[in-house]
């Protein structure tokens, strides 16, 4: 996708043949994720009359960014990349999906300019900083990157992924491909990428009543297991948003990739219900 900001690398699914298009739906993925997490949710949404977008943010994956400017990556300058996503779609009504980080980042844009927008769900994604276990997470992966390559923080992950009764582990955003596919996909992130939005999720301040104050409708979306953000929680953060609530039962943080149907049908019928309205 060229966009004035530069170029990303998107997974673009149009509605399916033979259904109504209903709207347009840009998706950001989270932390160490990729537009490929979005993967199982493309082809029910386009059923329901949904093209979607997955992109790769700066610095992940397939889209270019520094290796080592940090300043690239500060949340403002990726919530402009998002608007400047927006205006190359150019269509209407463009809901704005983020998971996780892609959620924090989404607000961002949404805080900056919602004009673009019908409406914002944030799936697994909460109020503000993520827990006090995923904050030493982050912190364990920061330290890694200091000193080791790509690769060999990979190979340390998968190391302590495999470990029995770990805690210390790394979770990656995403769950339904390979090992080498995810491998790959890890190689392509920019290291100053991973530690400036580690840190931004170790920072982030609440900004949901400034949220609350935006003229969309909102949605939130998380799996009834997810601990990266309490789920206690996300409900308040549902209530001060005056959001709709979907919990998906059996998912964890990705309930993109752990339950796709179910996910897929609840973000489709809120974004049904807008059209109803």
């Amino acid at each position: 996708m060229r966009t004035a900001r530069g170029e990303f690398a998107v997974v673009d699914t149009p509605a399916a043949d033979g259904v109504e298009p209903r709207g347009v739906a840009l998706l950001l993925p989270g932390f160490t994720g990729s537009k490929e997490d979005f993967n199982p949710l493309h082809l029910p949404l386009a059923a329901r009359g949904y093209r979607t977008v997955a992109v790769d943010g700066r610095g992940q994956h397939e889209t270019d960014g520094p290796e080592d400017d940090e300043s690239a990556y500060a949340q403002e300058e990726l919530a402009k990349d998002v608007l400047a996503q927006a205006e190359a779609i150019a269509t209407e009504p463009l809901h704005l999906l983020g998971h996780s980080l892609g959620g924090q980042i989404s607000r961002a844009a949404v805080l900056i300019d919602h004009s673009p927008f019908r409406s914002l769900t944030l799936m697994a994604s909460g109020p503000a900083q993520i827990s006090a276990s995923q904050r030493q997470r982050v912190q364990l992966l920061r330290d890694a990157l200091a000193v080791m390559s790509m690769a060999q923080v990979w190979d340390a992950i998968q190391a302590m992924e495999a470990a029995p009764e770990d805690t210390d582990a790394v979770r990656l955003d995403g769950g339904l491909d390979n090992r080498d596919d995810l491998r790959r996909r890890w190689l392509g992130n920019k290291p100053a990428q991973l530690l400036a939005t580690g840190r931004q999720l170790c920072a982030e301040p609440d900004r949901v009543a400034q949220l609350a104050a935006v003229p969309l409708p909102f949605h939130v979306l998380s799996g009834a297991l997810d601990d990266t953000w309490p789920l206690a929680l996300l409900d308040e953060m549902a209530l001060r948003l005056n959001a709709r609530r979907t919990v998906i039962e059996g998912a964890e943080h990705s309930p993109n990739t752990d339950r796709p149907l179910p996910t897929a049908r609840a973000i489709a019928d809120f974004w049904d219900d807008l059209l109803a309205l």
